[in-house]
């Protein structure tokens, strides 16, 4: 399995899950891509005072990720898409893609609701239908958290109807992204620090 190719650090701190040979694509077709999402990865902690920071449009561990990656010539995009039937054109809009790089679609759900994955994952597999999109990453958080933010009294926050590793499998394995391969890790609370 090319979840090897992960630097040992991502094994031993992430939850990954991968489809389609997405490590192996990355990997070898995308190496700058890849460098990028293992080196962002590797030095991000999950800090206890981001916990108590309410809502808002993007939260902290979303911004410390994305930001990371912008600086590495990463952008927000969204693509105007249509579709054309006999001269008729229908326009046929995606989602904004948090993190777009080289064919490289990436996502943060760290506390929205869940149905923001099937929106994910349509999103990756149309984009990915229309050769735009060569793998999907999707980067949320793993189920072991809940007892980090039982323990800090936020858990009725952080809740079973939120984005979640065990609320994105069902989904994946169900077929959500349709071809496209799709690389996906879940922030476990090996990577949590008292801050």
């Amino acid at each position: 399995m090319s979840l090897d190719l992960l630097p040992k650090f991502i094994l031993q701190n992430y939850e990954p899950h991968e489809w389609k040979h997405a490590c192996a694509i990355l990997h070898q077709d995308f190496p700058n891509e890849w460098n990028d999402i293992c080196e962002v990865l590797t030095n991000f902690r999950f800090k206890r005072s981001w916990i108590n920071i309410g809502g808002g449009r993007k939260s902290k561990v979303s911004e410390a990720i994305d930001s990371n990656l912008y600086a590495k010539g990463w952008q927000e995009r969204k693509f105007d898409t249509e579709i054309l039937v006999d001269k008729l054109s229908i326009e046929s809009p995606t989602h904004s893609v948090d993190c777009f790089k080289n064919r490289i679609a990436l996502e943060i759900e760290w506390n929205n609701k869940d149905p923001f994955f099937d929106r994910d994952l349509n999103n990756f597999r149309l984009l990915f239908e229309l050769r735009t999109v060569s793998v999907g990453v999707i980067i949320t958080r793993c189920d072991d958290l809940q007892d980090i933010f039982q323990k800090l009294g936020r858990g009725s926050s952080y809740g079973a109807s939120t984005t979640h590793m065990s609320k994105l499998l069902p989904r994946i394995h169900g077929g959500s992204g349709g071809g496209c391969p799709l690389l996906v890790f879940g922030i476990s609370k090996k990577l949590y620090v008292e801050d």
